[in-house]
């Protein structure tokens, strides 16, 4: 099985030329896709399928993860929405290109996501799953569609810009919403095209939804004194104290780590994960 690092170099090249520069619209895709992400939620949907064993091809979803959640970012970052200027250390993809060029480019994400999803439904027709192909294919765009839409990521974005948040279940609804949905999406997927039991999906949700919060508790604990300083209510440890939030933190990953094993997916990439969620340095 595959390291963390090698499943991240196989997404970054997989990236490298994935949209093309011709246009000033290309070349904005291409800038906000190739700056310096983690690439966490690509990676997942690889973990996912390796660890079933089936010897899958997942690259087209696993590219359409990263889509949905870059045109996530570029959507929040814009003046109407978080009005941050910076991402990564860098300038915003509008502060670059433009509100407008911006705003076509999370457009063309999300719709290329999509577009990703079929692809993958296609080469798994050409697999000894076959027969899986066509259902997996609709469970997928299904999953997608309520991820980034209505009941998932812009909803969440909805009521990160109209509530306080300030009580632990606003955080909670927020959180699941507007980062959780997300990582759901690139489990179901890794899951789906890897060959995994449609059977078990709610469980495979229950796995997203423990690893989702527990990669924002740790990120809240991380950020605590800057979010402390700017009067940010939308933290956990803020919210729960320092104390209660790495105890949430643990039981989360405990949980997470149970449903890996429950489902047979607890290899040693993800027992890297777990470790690296428990890690605050």
């Amino acid at each position: 099985m595959k390291t963390l690092l090698e499943f991240k170099d196989e997404v970054e090249e997989a990236l490298q030329g994935a949209f093309s520069g011709d246009t000033l619209l290309g070349e904005a895709i291409s800038a906000a896709l190739l700056s310096e992400g983690k690439r966490i939620r690509p990676i997942l949907v690889h973990l996912v399928s390796d660890a079933l064993g089936q010897r899958m091809p997942v690259m087209p979803a696993a590219l359409a993860s990263e889509y949905f959640h870059t045109a996530s970012l570029i959507a929040d970052d814009l003046p109407c929405m978080d009005n941050d200027d910076f991402r990564r250390d860098k300038p915003s993809l509008h502060k670059l290109y433009g509100e407008r060029v911006a705003l076509l480019a999370s457009y063309a994400l999300i719709s290329e996501g999509f577009l990703q999803i079929e692809k993958n439904g296609a080469l798994m027709r050409t697999t000894h799953l076959k027969e899986q192909a066509f259902e997996a294919t609709t469970i997928a765009l299904a999953s997608a569609s309520n991820s980034c839409g209505i009941r998932g990521a812009v909803l969440g974005q909805f009521y990160d810009l109209e509530r306080s948040s300030s009580t632990l279940l606003e955080l909670e609804e927020v959180i699941y919403l507007k980062t959780i949905v997300l990582f759901e999406g690139a489990f179901i997927l890794g899951w789906l095209f890897g060959g995994g039991e449609f059977s078990k999906l709610e469980a495979v949700k229950r796995l997203a939804k423990h690893f989702g919060m527990a990669f924002q508790i740790r990120d809240d604990l991380l950020d605590f004194g800057q979010d402390k300083k700017r009067e940010s209510a939308a933290n956990f440890a803020i919210t729960l104290g320092k104390e209660e939030a790495f105890s949430r933190l643990n039981t989360e990953v405990n949980a997470f780590l149970g449903l890996l094993k429950e489902l047979n997916l607890l290899t040693p990439a993800f027992k890297e994960i777990g470790d690296r969620l428990r890690s605050l340095t």
